[in-house]
């Protein structure tokens, strides 16, 4: 095995380990319920939602059984097709992802009790504005983004890439459809957020 694998195999378990302590957190010393993935939603949001959630697990697990050297693959042996397989690129990888992991780590540290898998139509936390949060809107999905993304400059694989590809367009749709959850939600303090910091980094015209 060599750095990259265990690099990988890190990545995966600081992301599970984070969810984890945070999530046992919110339910047992806030009485939070923090999954809201499914609850109160239908139809093609509904979809995605679980779509989005399942394709994650076979993700992360595809990611390990690579860094393992597994022989057995999740997915059928066409999409194992190397595209690419370049020491810079994997370097390149590895600096997305470390960077991604820093945005994933402030993010929870801002989000506070407001944290939720998912958005919450029942029971949503306060109004997030500061930290992170202040100079990007969703920096969560930023670090997925980036983590996708490096995961396959990484691997180099065909399946990371349609993977990549997939998490930045379904991302994507599901930050549009919580901005407009987020703005019948709190209303004119989302608007003036929305006008002040960038959908992913930066700051807004």
């Amino acid at each position: 095995m060599s750095f990259f694998d265990y690099f990988q195999i890190a990545s995966v378990a600081l992301f599970s380990l984070i969810i984890l302590v945070k999530t046992l957190y919110l339910r047992l010393k806030r009485n939070i319920n923090p999954i809201a993935i499914g609850g109160g939603k239908r139809g093609l949001v509904l979809a995605v939602e679980v779509f989005a959630f399942t394709a994650l697990l076979a993700w992360m697990v595809e990611i390990l059984l690579y860094a393992f050297h597994s022989e057995f693959r999740i997915f059928p042996w066409p999409l194992d097709i190397q595209l690419i397989d370049s020491l810079v690129a994997k370097l390149i990888g590895v600096v997305l992802i470390s960077i991604g992991c820093v945005l994933f780590i402030m993010a929870y540290v801002s989000f506070g009790d407001s944290w939720r898998v998912g958005f919450d139509v029942k029971s949503p936390g306060a109004l997030v504005t500061t930290g992170v949060f202040s100079i990007s809107r969703n920096p969560i999905y930023l670090f997925l983004n980036l983590w996708f993304i490096g995961t396959f400059l990484i691997n180099g694989g065909l399946i990371f890439l349609i993977f990549a590809i997939l998490a930045v367009v379904v991302q994507h749709w599901q930050i549009l459809q919580e901005e407009a959850f987020l703005t019948n939600l709190y209303g004119q303090p989302y608007k003036n957020y929305l006008a002040r910091t960038g959908r992913y980094v930066g700051f807004s015209g």
